[in-house]
């Protein structure tokens, strides 16, 4: 993208702030957030940051294409606070689009979750059924069917990206997120610490891991190619929560052992496994992941040498 005026909510926490970063300078990049994820450190001084809430009025939506990661982004948050999250995940998205398409603007890239494929091991497609185990789960399906609406009814062009466990360590904008960073940002400054990182159940669980350089490729290429409908962001293999201690270890030049312990999350709800299949990005807009797990892991211990 260049030569654009782009609004990112959310866009001062981890994810947002990485793709307003990647486009600020080419591009006149203005920022909402009302830093309860995010902060401003992590922007850079080009972007225009503005704290305000999704849910207000008067939003600065005239723009070229809107960005939205504003969210509630985990379980435990929306267990909480499941009114909060339902109207910041629902209705927020809903109020920023709607200002957005009052203002002439009709591309929209937004942040749903692989979470609602729930519990496999063999990689999920676009195809997959989908539930709603959580509050969590259930606001971002909700986002999807708005989405729908907005394409029927306004002609709207809405990419939702399920994103699939997205790290990019402490020195990507993840440091002010503490226990809800991803848990390759958290094992890590654990274990740079010589403190055990802390691992549910057995350590078996696995995810797949794509470093947050590699999303922000996949958000702006669905911008730049008007995608609509729902993508996959992932990298199609799966790591355990073992295998990211030994990595990081590795890296560290430690042998800092995890702590095991009971898993708080209801198994009824709990993900144990996540794959993608995200061929249908890759063919409308030739995306690739780059950052392989290898790299990835070191780039977020480089942080601690």
């Amino acid at each position: 993208m260049e030569g654009e005026r782009v609004l990112i909510t959310g866009g001062a926490g981890f994810v947002g702030s990485n793709v307003a970063n990647r486009l600020a300078g080419d591009n006149d990049v203005l920022v909402v957030d009302d830093r309860s994820l995010g902060t401003p450190e992590n922007l850079r001084p080009a972007v225009e940051f503005h704290e305000r809430s999704v849910l207000e009025a008067g939003l600065p939506t005239d723009v070229d294409a809107v960005f939205h990661f504003a969210a509630l982004s985990s379980y435990a948050m929306h267990e909480a606070e499941p009114g909060r999250g339902a109207r910041v995940n629902i209705e927020g998205f809903v109020n920023v689009v709607e200002q957005a398409r009052q203002d002439g603007c009709e591309t929209v890239v937004y942040a749903s979750t692989s979470s609602v494929y729930g519990d496999r091991t063999t990689p999920s497609a676009e195809t997959t059924a989908v539930e709603a185990k959580s509050g969590y789960e259930a606001s971002k399906l909700a986002r999807e069917r708005y989405a729908e609406y907005f394409r029927n009814h306004h002609g709207l062009s809405l990419a939702g990206l399920r994103l699939f466990s997205v790290y990019g360590g402490y020195g990507g904008g993840e440091s002010h997120k503490g226990e809800y960073a991803n848990v390759i940002a958290q094992f890590a400054e654990a274990i740079a610490n010589d403190e055990p990182p802390v691992l549910y159940g057995d350590g078996t669980q696995t995810r797949d891991f794509v470093h947050v350089s590699d999303v922000v490729d996949a958000a702006v290429l669905a911008a730049e190619g008007g995608l609509d409908g729902r993508y996959n962001v992932g990298t199609g293999e799966r790591r355990s929560f073992e295998t990211v201690v030994e990595a990081i270890n590795g890296a560290l030049e430690t042998s800092v052992d995890p702590e095991y312990v009971e898993n708080p999350i209801p198994e009824s709800v709990y993900v144990h496994h996540t794959c993608a299949d995200a061929s249908k990005l890759r063919e409308a807009t030739g995306w690739e992941p780059e950052v392989g797990f290898e790299e990835g892991i070191e780039r977020v211990c480089a942080a601690y040498r």
